[in-house]
């Protein structure tokens, strides 16, 4: 399996605030549907819930520590051992979030999709910081500002660097 961490992050590493997203980016909502469609993603219970309903052609992996917690036509799980164990048959995997989701599957993730947004924000939530011994930059692309996107922002795929 190869596990996929995926996020749109401002200059300082901000994702969101009260629950939702800093910014409206309609090309990156895009490439995350592409990427993610037909695929296992894995969340935070709060993430989920900032959804309307559950994304299409997705299947939702929520963490949650709630008793209870109704299954939405998901796949409910109290931790990150028993995610990784639920989706492990899966060729790809992405982690969307939220800040502490994703610092918790750092040191199990492959690759991570980012969309580094130009600009600072007023957030409440982070990513983590990445190690650049630990990671490499393998592709970037950017994305300038336009009349549909408030912000520039860059497309970055960084890969683990081999353990040797």
């Amino acid at each position: 399996m190869k596990l996929i961490t995926i996020a749109a992050i401002g200059q300082h590493h901000e994702l969101g605030k009260d629950n939702k997203l800093l910014w409206h980016l309609p090309d990156d909502f895009k490439r995350f549907k592409a990427l993610t469609s037909h695929h296992h993603i894995i969340m935070g219970r709060k993430t989920f819930e900032s959804f309307p309903k559950p994304l299409p052609h997705r299947i939702h992996v929520v963490i949650t520590r709630q008793q209870n917690y109704p299954d939405h036509n998901c796949i409910v799980v109290k931790s990150i051992d028993e995610a990784l164990d639920k989706v492990k048959q899966q060729d790809k995997v992405y982690v969307i979030g939220g800040g502490e989701i994703y610092k918790q599957f750092m040191p199990f993730v492959d690759e991570i999709e980012l969309t580094r947004v130009h600009g600072n924000f007023e957030a409440d939530t982070y990513f983590p910081e990445i190690d650049f011994n630990k990671w490499e930059l393998a592709q970037k692309k950017h994305h300038p500002k336009d009349i549909k996107h408030k912000y520039a922002f860059d497309y970055e795929t960084y890969l683990r660097k081999s353990k040797s």
